[in-house]
């Protein structure tokens, strides 16, 4: 991944800290921001793909979403 993803999802954190419904995604948003801070720090592939998740959850469109196209 690439160090401007990386970035993208870091800057999402403190909204999925403060807008996830479960207290482990809280704590984990909170974990990330405070390790991010470190020299070199990149996180692991597992890390990675639940910070994934994480903002597609938080961002993500409603599955039950209807778009009206005008003409």
């Amino acid at each position: 991944m690439s160090v401007r993803n990386i970035e993208e999802l870091l800057f999402q954190m403190p909204t999925v800290q403060r807008r996830a419904s479960d207290e482990w995604a809280r704590t984990f948003a909170a974990s990330i921001m405070k390790q991010s801070r470190r020299r070199n720090w990149r996180p692991s592939e597992k890390q990675e793909a639940i910070m994934r998740r994480l903002v597609s959850e938080i961002f993500g469109e409603p599955e039950d979403l209807v778009v009206i196209e005008e003409d």
